[in-house]
């Protein structure tokens, strides 16, 4: 590509064409304000925060949409340009609901730090604030108008990124909402619950709905036995949130801190990601051995199984009967472990960990009580676990490492990928390719299905069968998929769809990063790089060699598949009305 040359701040810089203004000064480490850029998802230019002198220009250019051209010369720091953005961030403030110190962002919003950083103290706009709503009807997101700075990046994510498109600007002027059609909540429409709008948002407009009390309550009943499982996703995640660097695996620290917080047993999500394996891969070989429904399509993310339901439910016939990792081990907890264990599974309060908001919907979804009682009782973020250790007072960076609990505490490699894109695919495989030939595989690394590319396709020799497999993320990828397949332009055996881009590493319920640490690190690449790392170093890397598993199975499940696997790890779904009359109940 072509490359010109420009001056910033007096400093030249040589870039590709197609650059902004905004990323050639990232290339010399100057850092121009920002409110509504997020990068290769929201470059509109409507804050004005960006905005840099150029010189015989007669007016700002917003840097976040100014083309770079050769011989241009840029001023990003001038009296005029501080004083503008210093009356940004006032006119912002004047229709904003400041309660920074009881907020949930509070040292982590953008426009906190940006108002500390331009001296912001009174606030010259004197307005009265416009009508607000909290919307908390969901069960997983809520929304906060009173905070909303109308920056846009979760419409931006919710149409272009994941597909979905259920928020957007309402109203015009002083008027103008960032909300659902005709002021709905998000259960009235055809929300899938994936947070990731939270994830974009740089204030605290949007948040997790808390279930934090829920367990700190059931902590405080002593007539209750509570356990705890956790994701692959939150081990690589955690640490961020207590200042550590980005995939920074901190496995035993988790469970130590989860130990202090008073559970009883500590168990790993990961043991139940091996189950879902053996259930999964035993029912990939039926349906190619026996003439089943192809393409199956996994089934261990919530998010994508509800976007399923709304908007292609087709093919809801594709998809693997497998409930996710979430749900089996709720089921096994309060079925087989309540049996070993001698406690009654109604005296159970189950708590899961999750990289994801969808799962706060899963868990309350009526299919999940194959134990009797719901399976798993209450589902945190990483970002809840996190609020809960600071409120312990826990020194979570010096904690020793611990292992989990037994029997549901041993895991995997494969386990362990799942939180990656491509992971659970790569899982699956490692398993059925054992299986199909009954030898052992001399390479159990499947490079083609790894990667952040939106949509990646690879054909796999097992024995004498070419398992053509496809694997997506982020919604809006799967929909181009699915798309595909209608049109009879592609033909697989076996897709993975995770709702998220990057899977659950990034996750709606993961630590949330501000726009411009989002410039320079792609934290799906670096936690999924943490998760494959860390698989490198298992003794057992494929979900069959897990000992636990095999005993599971001799002592209480039979068999992959089993009338009781199926009773206990397999459920069904169903088509759901766009326009959903509190849906969200279930």
């Amino acid at each position: 590509m072509k490359q010109v040359t420009l001056t910033i701040d007096g400093r030249s810089v040589t870039v590709p064409e197609d650059y902004t203004v905004l990323l050639a000064a990232k290339e010399l480490n100057i850092n121009i304000p920002t409110l509504c850029y997020l990068k290769d998802i929201n470059q509109i230019g409507a804050c004005r925060m960006c905005l840099v002198e150029i010189k015989g220009g007669r007016a700002l250019q917003a840097s976040c949409v100014l083309p770079v051209s050769e011989g241009m010369e840029v001023k990003t720091n001038t009296p005029v340009l501080r004083e503008t953005r210093k009356t940004i961030l006032e006119l912002i403030l004047s229709d904003h609901k400041r309660e920074c110190t009881t907020c949930v962002r509070s040292n982590n919003c953008e426009l906190q730090n940006l108002s500390s950083q331009f001296g912001v103290g009174d606030i010259y706009f004197k307005t009265r604030l416009s009508d607000a709503k909290i919307d908390d009807l969901s069960l997983s997101i809520v929304r906060d108008q009173s905070k909303c700075i109308l920056c846009r990046r979760c419409v931006a994510v919710c149409h272009d990124v994941q597909g979905v498109g259920v928020i957007q600007a309402t109203k015009r002027g002083f008027h103008t909402r960032i909300e659902p059609a005709f002021g709905m909540s998000l259960n009235e429409v055809s929300c899938i619950n994936c947070g990731q709008c939270i994830q974009a948002c740089p204030v605290g407009a949007l948040k997790e709905k808390d279930d934090t009390e829920k367990v700190w309550e059931a902590l405080a009943n002593p007539e209750m036995h509570v356990v705890v499982q956790t994701a692959p996703a939150i081990r690589v995640a955690l640490g961020e949130e207590f200042g550590m660097q980005a995939g920074s695996i901190v496995t035993g620290k988790m469970a130590g801190a989860l130990r202090r917080l008073g559970f009883d047993k500590v168990f790993d999500t990961d043991f139940s990601a091996d189950l879902t394996i053996m259930e999964e891969g035993t029912e990939l070989i039926g349906r190619i051995k026996n003439g089943g429904k192809l393409p199956m399509i996994t089934s261990c993310s919530s998010g994508w199984i509800k976007f399923l339901e709304f908007y292609y439910p087709d093919f809801i016939d594709n998809l693997s009967t497998c409930k996710s990792p979430q749900q089996m081990m709720g089921a096994v907890i309060k079925t087989y472990y309540a049996q070993k264990a001698g406690v009654d599974p109604s005296k159970i309060f189950s708590v899961s960990v999750m990289p994801c908001t969808a799962k706060k919907f899963e868990c309350q979804r009526p299919e999940m009580n194959a134990s009797g009682y719901q399976d798993v009782d209450v589902a945190l973020t990483t970002r809840e676990l996190a609020h809960m250790i600071k409120q312990a007072g826990i020194n979570f960076v010096n904690l020793e490492d611990e292992a989990f609990d037994s029997p549901l505490g041993e895991s995997t490699g494969a386990a362990l990928i799942f939180g990656a894109t491509g992971g659970t695919m790569e899982a699956a495989l490692r398993t059925v390719a054992e299986v199909l030939t009954g030898k052992e595989a001399q390479s159990i690394e499947y490079q083609a299905v790894r990667g952040l590319e939106g949509i990646k396709e690879a054909t796999v020799k097992i024995g004498d069968l070419e398992v053509k497999a496809a694997v997506a993320h982020g919604t809006g990828n799967a929909r181009k998929l699915l798309d595909k397949i209608r049109a009879g332009e592609a033909n697989y055996h076996f897709i993975e769809v995770m709702a998220c881009s990057g899977g659950c590493a990034t996750g709606g319920g993961q630590p949330i990063r501000t726009s411009t640490e989002k410039m320079t690190i792609d934290f799906r690449d670096v936690r999924g790089q943490a998760l494959y790392k860390a698989d490198t170093q298992f003794k057992q890397r494929k979900s069959h060699e897990n000992p636990e598993i095999k005993k599971i199975y001799d002592d209480f499940l039979g068999a992959p598949n089993s009338h009781k696997s199926h009773e206990l790890l397999h459920t069904n779904y169903h088509k759901r009305d766009l326009y959903p009359s509190n849906e969200d109940k279930c």
